[in-house]
């Protein structure tokens, strides 16, 4: 049975997902869709695909889907896109939302001018990360970096140049080291002037991605825990910029940036 299906494309600092109401429209077969979607020259090309559906216990639910067909517990950038979405869309005339997600339930406040949502600012809850750094080996060179846990896991490597490192060389042997058992995001950060920081990421099922929104929340952790900056930053991705703080009073970090309705579509779902 064919039947058609809406979807929205939408991105956070570059990082783009593929946006279904799973009430109206609902998928059942998620990780297969979301390789077929995702891929950019046959599908409609993304970081993935996010499932906002009901919940019971906050507002809306999320299910996200990396381009691999795996599942992820938590997606800031994606979350800010559902902040977005559910206003706009009408799903909602609140500007406090809270979100089921797989790493526990988020909160988004939404910053709305003349109906449209223009930023978002999400508790992305309290960081558990590894004090000591850990040093691995990976395609032959060792690395050392922070183990941080923001929902879904992270090593955050400091470096003195992020943009000489090759991401697609690296980034698939350190997200399958032994020590990540589960596989792990990999961020490469440099600590700029003025205290704002460089990221590269490489994201777990995915690859390389313009943003990542706990990535950038894990690379403020660890570079707070080293004393390389203070606890607000702003961090530059290579999609856009996210202003990042963590709270001493609370211990939890708020994630602020935009999100972008980029189109929206019908494609055919074949079940």
């Amino acid at each position: 049975m064919t039947r058609k299906i809406r979807f929205h494309k939408m991105h956070g600092a570059g990082n783009d997902y593929i946006y279904i109401n799973n009430v109206i429209y609902p998928v059942s077969r998620p990780d297969e869709f979301a390789v077929k979607w995702s891929a950019p020259h046959t599908g409609i090309g993304s970081d993935g695909l996010v499932l906002i559906d009901e919940s019971k216990v906050a507002d809306f639910g999320m299910r996200i889907f990396n381009a691999d067909g795996s599942e992820a517990k938590m997606c800031g950038n994606a979350s800010r896109c559902i902040g977005k979405y559910v206003y706009e869309q009408g799903l909602t005339t609140e500007t406090r939302v809270t979100l089921e997600t797989l790493s526990g339930i988020k909160e988004l406040h939404l910053s709305v001018k003349n109906g449209k949502v223009e930023e978002v600012t999400v508790d992305m809850g309290k960081p558990s990360l590894e004090k000591q750094p850990a040093e691995i080996e990976a395609g032959g060179k060792k690395y050392t970096g922070t183990i941080v846990s923001m929902g879904n896991p992270h090593f955050v490597i400091f470096t003195e140049d992020a943009e000489s490192v090759d991401l697609s060389a690296v980034g698939p042997s350190i997200e399958r080291h032994p020590l990540f058992p589960d596989r792990t995001n990999v961020e490469f950060a440099q600590v700029l002037h003025g205290g704002e920081i460089r990221m590269r990421v490489w994201e777990r099922g995915s690859g390389i991605t313009q943003a990542c929104g706990t990535g950038a929340c894990a690379t403020l952790a660890a570079a707070v825990n080293a004393a390389k900056t203070e606890r607000k930053v702003i961090v530059r991705a290579d999609g856009g910029a996210l202003t990042i703080e963590w709270d001493e009073r609370t211990g939890t970090i708020r994630m602020t940036g935009g999100a972008v309705m980029v189109y929206e579509g019908i494609i055919d779902i074949t079940e």
